[in-house]
């Protein structure tokens, strides 16, 4: 059974789906109370992410008069939003779709999925976090729901703001016993995963730096991140390598690292924010290095967005921005640990038998 059929027969169902609405709403009245200008960005567009992991959906647009041009369903609308605060729009938001291929249906994830995006201009990534944190004030308000004592999943969560904050260099440190310069050793980060009795075989035809990649991968997935769910209040993670962190501006006191930042409720990443890298050659340096990790993954070949990098070079005002899955958001408001329960329609209805 379908669920538009379950909603029809259950009126707790149907309230249930009804939740995305009031947080959509939410969101829209919070930016639009700060003088955010909502924007409208295309969803079909001509040059892809260059992300190393990124599966883009693919199509074609056919012309009338027979030509056929490749194109590419949006993982993110940052490109064209970062276009627009070049052409002086000041604070934008919008909530839109995004689209990921290759992704695991139900669960937390879906190929199609609403996603949050807004950029706050004069500002750095820590005025970011404290968006992010009177936000999820302001939906619980607009719920009628206690921050201070936020039910999910049986589990009692404070909502209320500051939220603790912890470098990935903290991180490493304190569940692995890894210092900041030895998270960057190959060799070290090799020897902790054969301790922990990792599967290193498919690393043997690596480079050194993909290589490196999958290790940092693996360790924060499977030894950091079920860490982060043991916290009863949302978690930020900051200070990414700048490895992962190819849009997002470096540190200035140590340049391994960006200005890069995580939410995390409940060990689920709720958004993924930036320091914003206005510098044009260093972003072209940076997208560079993700289409050679491409070429090593085997993934389809991919262009460089020149006209993206033109808005750099034309001017764009320092500036911080976040990307938040709305559908994640929504299943926190709603109680419910699968995504497929606060969708209309999910992929996995319309795909799986």
């Amino acid at each position: 059974m379908t669920n538009w059929q379950k909603s029809k027969l259950d009126p707790k169902l149907r309230k249930r789906f009804l939740i995305r609405e009031k947080v959509i709403d939410a969101l829209r009245l919070f930016f639009k109370k700060q003088n955010f200008h909502e924007v409208e960005t295309p969803l079909m567009v001509h040059i892809p992410s260059t992300e190393p992991y990124f599966n883009p959906f693919i199509t074609s647009l056919d012309l009338i008069n027979g030509q056929k041009k490749n194109a590419y369903l949006t993982s993110s609308p940052e490109y064209a939003m970062k276009k627009l605060l070049a052409g002086n729009f000041g604070n934008i938001f919008q909530i839109c779709k995004a689209f990921r291929n290759k992704e695991s249906l139900g669960g937390l994830h879906n190929p199609e999925f609403t996603i949050l995006e807004f950029y706050r201009t004069n500002a750095n990534y820590f005025d970011v976090m404290h968006d992010f944190e009177q936000m999820m004030l302001f939906i619980c308000k607009s719920l009628n729901l206690d921050a201070k004592h936020f039910v999910y999943q049986n589990r009692t969560f404070n909502l209320n703001s500051p939220y603790p904050r912890f470098s990935v260099a903290e991180l490493f440190q304190k569940y692995l016993n890894l210092n900041t310069n030895e998270l960057f050793n190959l060799e070290l980060l090799r020897q902790k995963a054969n301790i922990l009795d990792y599967d290193l075989s498919g690393l043997i035809d690596l480079s050194d730096d993909l290589a490196w990649e999958e290790l940092y991968n693996q360790l924060f997935l499977n030894e950091i991140e079920p860490k982060l769910a043991k916290f009863d209040q949302p978690v930020i993670v900051y200070d990414y390598p700048a490895t992962q962190s190819a849009l997002a501006k470096r540190k200035t006191d140590d340049s391994r690292f960006a200005e890069r930042f995580e939410i995390y409720l409940a060990g689920i990443e709720l958004g993924n924010a930036f320091g914003e890298l206005i510098d044009a050659d260093l972003q072209e340096q940076s997208l560079k290095k993700d289409l050679i990790l491409r070429h090593e993954l085997n993934k389809p070949e991919q262009k460089i967005d020149q006209d993206f990098l033109n808005a750099l070079k034309s001017g764009l005002p320092e500036c911080s921005g976040m990307a938040v899955g709305i559908d994640r958001l929504i299943m926190f408001f709603a109680n419910v640990d699968n995504i497929d329960e606060i969708l209309f329609f999910p992929m996995s209805e319309l795909f799986l038998d």
